[in-house]
């Protein structure tokens, strides 16, 4: 008798959320066992088919809830494990599944933060663009990420402190110093330009026509450049009756008139330094210059030296010693500028002959009060009948002189120095009244009478 195979109980279904291919379900072991036999016995009795109880079904576990994004990441792992271990892949399709199934597990657990703060931007440093992802919050740490650094010059936008968007556009323009001498004038100065050409144009330089001492498409270095610009001008020169009006990036007047074609030849010069700046619309004029020497001898005076003389007195001078010019040699450059004589201007001198210094001597003895038998005259109408009461006056011959026409021998007889006329009036009417005590009214014939007036 075959034995009857009994039924297999019926595997669970899989979950939903389960691997394929599912796991092999288990067998149930039979409730009954028969005996095998090698021969064929004798058909027995007649009996009762056994009676055979049917397995109760298995009980069916409520639905798990779905696993999150890292168990299933677990499951998917294991899962490839066993293939792995059962079905023996290649190592290189294993290789394939597993990263999928980890890449699989971290998109589901991170894509949504991952592309939150992922952004595209745009990075400009001094004109070099360039498209960026990066996390960065702020212009700030974004430049920071790409190792940017800013200097108090440096020109950044949007600002730094501006919070930073996915298609934002940031520029950053590094500052430079440029040594810039502008017509002559020195100054220091920031730009953010990386070229000569582009700092002049940031400083308003006009750069039509004028001279550079670098190329304008030369870059300029972080560290900084020394540049000379010399702009064009209009400046106006007169020379030889002709009026000439030039456009010249010339850094000095001398150029400016060697461009015009002008020749300054011997002493010519112009009405300005040839070394300054032009300016525009200066006016300058070319002086043609002829110049000869002239020597002349001229005079060189005396000084007069005054020494006290206690017999003198007060109020009288007497000269002593005349003094007497000297003399030099002169010589002077004489110019004519345009045909127009200059005033002499003088190169040197030699002297020839050295000049002599005058003596007085100057009283200091007090005048006497009167003279006795001399008093209560009328010496003023004398003097006035005399000299018309001049103390300086001399007469037409030069020997008489003073108030009362005194003569030289006379007056160094009454104690008198020098000439009369030199004498203060006080001295000249004392010396007349000695002179009247000792011979009366006699030197004066026409006038004496006029004492007693």
């Amino acid at each position: 008798m075959v034995p009857r195979q009994l039924p297999l109980a019926p595997a669970p279904p899989p979950a939903p959320w389960a691997s394929w291919p599912p796991p092999a379900a288990p067998f149930s072991a039979p409730t009954t066992t028969a005996a095998f036999t090698t021969a064929a016995p004798p058909a027995p009795a007649p009996s009762a088919p056994p009676t055979i109880m049917p397995a109760p079904p298995p009980a069916v576990p409520p639905a798990p809830a779905p696993p999150g994004p890292r168990i299933a990441a677990r499951q998917a792992a294991r899962h490839a494990a066993r293939r792995r271990r059962g079905a023996g892949r290649s190592e290189a399709a294993l290789s394939r599944l597993v990263p999928q199934a980890l890449v699989v597990a971290f998109l589901a657990g991170g894509t949504s933060a991952f592309v939150t703060h992922d952004k595209s931007v745009g990075l400009s440093v001094d004109g070099d663009p360039r498209t960026l992802h990066t996390f960065a919050d702020d212009v700030q740490e974004l430049l920071e990420d790409e190792g940017v650094e800013l200097g108090p010059h440096d020109l950044v936008s949007p600002a730094p402190e501006e919070p930073l968007d996915n298609g934002d556009e940031v520029v950053v323009r590094h500052g430079r110093l440029l040594f810039l001498t502008l017509d002559g004038e020195p100054r220091r100065v920031w730009t953010t330009a990386s070229t000569v050409e582009g700092a002049l144009q940031e400083l308003g330089v006009r750069v039509e026509g004028a001279y550079l001492s670098a190329a304008r498409h030369a870059e300029i270095p972080r560290a900084g450049l020394a540049l000379d610009v010399w702009t064009e001008r209009a400046v106006t020169l007169l020379a030889d009756g002709r009026e000439r009006t030039i456009r010249t990036n010339a850094a000095t007047i001398g150029d400016a008139v060697d461009q015009a074609g002008i020749e300054l030849r011997g002493q010519d010069t112009t009405s300005v330094p040839q070394g300054s700046v032009p300016r525009d619309g200066q006016t300058v004029s070319v002086m043609r210059i002829t110049g000869t020497k002239e020597v002349r001898e001229e005079p060189v005076p005396y000084r007069t030296v005054r020494r006290l003389d206690p017999e003198l007195f007060q109020g009288t001078e007497v000269v002593v010693r005349p003094g007497r010019q000297g003399a030099e040699r002169v010589t002077y450059a004489l110019r004519t500028v345009n045909g127009v004589r200059q005033k002499p201007r003088k190169l040197r001198a030699e002297v020839v002959r050295r000049p002599q210094a005058q003596m007085v001597h100057v009283g200091t003895r007090p005048l006497p009060v009167s003279v006795a038998g001399a008093e209560g005259l009328n010496w003023g109408a004398m003097a006035r009948c005399e000299s018309g009461g001049r103390p300086d006056a001399v007469d037409a011959s030069g020997t008489y002189g003073g108030l009362y026409q005194f003569d030289t021998a006379t007056w160094h007889h009454l104690g008198g120095r020098g000439r009369p006329q030199d004498a203060p009036p006080a001295e000249q009417t004392y010396r007349a009244k000695k002179l009247y005590v000792q011979r009366g009214a006699g030197p004066w014939p026409h006038c004496g009478r006029k004492l007693h007036q």
